[in-house]
C-alpha cells in the first residue's frame, strides 16, 4: 500500500518484508497507518522518536507446542501463541482464540487492534492476544480440559495480574476459562485475577456475557443519533453470526425497538421476516451448541440458506457484523448500499475488508469500526480486573451503567478526533487517532523501551 508520507511508506514497506505473507496483520497495520498520516503531518517529530517502528513491532511474541491426549489415547499436537504487543498504557490485555484458522498473522492482527481498542476504553490496559489452532468443537469435556491444561503449562510463565491478563474469544468460553484458570492456580499456588471472563463463583463479573453485544448497540445508537438524527427504533437489522456477541447485540437491538430479521453461522443464515425469535436462537446456540439451520425446524415461517455471506443481500437499515474478520467484502458492501443501509457496526474484529470500508464511507453510511464499536467486552474485562483487585463485585446494573458510559465516551472521543482532523463522522479515522494519541503519549513519556 502506498502512503503520501515517504517515511510512513518506508516503515510499512519494511513491515511487509519482516512479516511476509501475514495478510491479516498487514491489513490492520495499513488501515491504521492510513488514518495516522495526518497526525504525522501535524507532529513530524514523531518520525525522529521512531514511534511508528515501535508501534508495529510486538514487545514479545511467544509460540509454543501444545501436546495433549484425546479420549482414544492418541497424542495430538497443536500450536499455542501469545503476542504481548504494547504495555505503554497498562498490563497486556486481550483474549485467547481457539480455532483452526489461528496462526501468527491472525494473532498479531488481533493484538495490534487490541492496543488501540483498549486505549479507547480509558482503562489502564495494554494490548495483547493469544490462542491456538485447536478446535474445541466436537471435543469432549475431558479432551478440552487436557488441552487447556497443556496450553496453560507454558502460558503461565508469561502472564500475571500485573503483567498480562488473557480473556476468552472465539472458541474460549466459560468452560475453557475455567480449565485454564484452575490449572494456572495449581501451577502458581495463587488465586489472582489473571484471567477475565471467569465464572461468577470464582471472581467473574456480572454483565460480561452481554457486554460486547450490548456495547455495540450503545455505540450504534450514538452513531444514528449524531450522524443520522435517528435511532434504532423501527429499524430493520441484520446480525451476522449467532455466538455470544451476535445474540446479545440482537437482544439489545430488539429492546431498543429494532427488528432483527436475519442471523448466521459459518454454514449459512436464517431469514425471518417477522423478526428472529431470540429465545429459539439462544436454545440452539447457547444450550445445545447446534447450528443456525435448526431454527427453521422450530419456526416454520423462517427460511434457511447456505453461504453465510449472502446474508448481506437482505434489505436492511442497519447491519451488525458480528462473526469474523473479512466476512463483509466489497460485493457485500455494494449490496448493502444499494438496498439502502444507513449504518454498519462492527461487532467482530475487522469483519469488513478495506475496500468495503472505503465504499461505506464514500456512500455516507455511518460506519463504526470494531476497535471502537465492539470494545464493550474488553471494557467489562477491565472492570472485572478492578473488582478482582478490590476483592469486590458490582451489581449487574452498576456494570451495565459503567459500560454504557464507556461506549458513549468511545464514540465521543472518536467523533471529536474526526472533526479535529477535518473529516467529521469518519469514525475509522477518529477512533484510530484517539487510540493512537493515548498510546503515543504514554510511549513518549516512558522513553525508548
Amino acid at each position: 500500500m502506498l502512503f503520501e508520507n515517504e517515511y510512513l511508506g518506508n516503515v510499512y514497506e519494511n513491515l511487509e518484508k519482516r512479516n511476509f505473507g501475514e495478510k491479516e496483520f498487514l491489513q490492520a497495520a495499513s488501515e491504521v497507518f492510513a488514518s495516522l498520516e495526518c497526525v504525522l503531518k501535524r507532529y513530524p517529530a514523531l518520525e525522529k522518536e521512531g514511534v511508528f517502528e515501535r508501534l508495529v513491532e510486538p514487545e514479545r511474541f511467544i509460540q509454543f507446542r501444545v501436546p495433549w491426549v484425546d479420549d482414544s489415547g492418541n497424542i495430538r499436537v497443536n500450536r499455542g501463541f501469545r503476542v504481548e504487543f504494547n504495555s505503554a498504557v497498562g498490563p497486556y490485555k486481550g483474549g485467547l482464540r481457539f480455532h483452526p484458522t489461528v496462526n501468527a498473522s491472525v494473532i498479531k492482527f488481533l493484538g495490534f487492534e487490541q492496543v488501540f481498542k483498549n486505549a479507547l476504553t480509558g482503562l489502564p490496559m495494554g494490548g495483547g492476544k493469544g490462542g491456538s489452532d485447536f478446535n474445541p468443537k466436537g471435543k469432549s469435556d475431558g479432551e478440552v480440559m487436557r488441552f487447556c491444561q497443556s496450553f496453560m503449562a507454558e502460558l503461565f510463565r508469561h502472564i500475571g495480574p500485573n503483567t498480562d491478563v488473557p480473556a476468552g474469544d472465539i472458541g474460549v468460553g466459560a468452560r475453557e476459562i475455567g480449565y485454564l484458570f484452575g490449572y494456572y492456580k495449581k501451577l502458581t499456588n495463587s488465586f489472582t485475577g489473571v484471567l477475565t471472563g471467569k465464572g461468577l463463583s470464582y471472581g467473574g463479573s456480572l454483565f460480561r456475557t452481554q457486554a460486547t453485544g450490548y456495547g455495540l448497540c450503545y455505540y450504534v445508537q450514538n452513531m444514528l443519533k449524531i450522524l443520522k438524527g435517528t435511532s434504532l427504533e423501527g429499524k430493520t437489522v441484520l446480525v451476522s453470526g449467532s455466538g455470544n456477541v451476535a445474540i446479545y447485540a440482537a437482544v439489545k437491538a430488539t429492546e431498543l425497538g429494532a427488528k432483527v430479521v436475519a442471523m448466521s453461522d459459518s454454514n449459512g443464515y436464517i431469514y425471518d421476516k417477522d423478526g428472529v425469535r431470540l429465545d429459539v436462537v439462544k436454545n440452539i446456540k447457547l444450550q445445545r451448541r447446534g447450528r443456525i439451520r435448526e431454527y427453521v425446524d422450530e419456526v416454520k415461517t423462517a427460511t434457511y440458506k447456505d453461504n453465510f455471506k449472502d446474508i448481506w443481500a437482505i434489505p436492511c437499515d442497519v447491519a451488525l457484523a458480528c462473526a469474523t474478520q473479512n466476512e463483509l467484502d466489497e460485493k457485500s458492501a455494494e449490496l448493502l448500499i444499494k438496498n439502502g443501509v444507513c449504518c454498519v457496526g462492527e461487532g467482530a474484529n475487522m469483519p469488513s475488508t478495506a475496500n468495503a470500508v472505503d465504499m461505506f464511507l464514500k456512500a455516507g453510511v455511518a460506519f463504526g469500526p470494531g476497535k471502537a464499536a465492539n470494545a464493550g467486552g474488553v471494557a467489562c474485562s477491565g472492570l472485572e480486573m478492578s473488582q478482582n483487585s478490590m476483592r469486590y463485585s458490582w451489581t449487574f446494573d452498576e456494570v451495565e451503567a459503567k459500560i454504557k458510559d464507556i461506549m458513549n465516551n468511545i464514540f465521543e472521543k472518536g467523533y471529536a478526533a474526526s472533526k479535529e482532523y477535518g473529516e467529521p463522522g469518519n469514525l475509522v479515522l477518529g477512533s484510530n487517532i484517539a487510540g493512537f494519541s493515548k498510546v503515543c503519549e504514554a510511549m513518549l513519556a516512558q522513553g525508548i523501551v
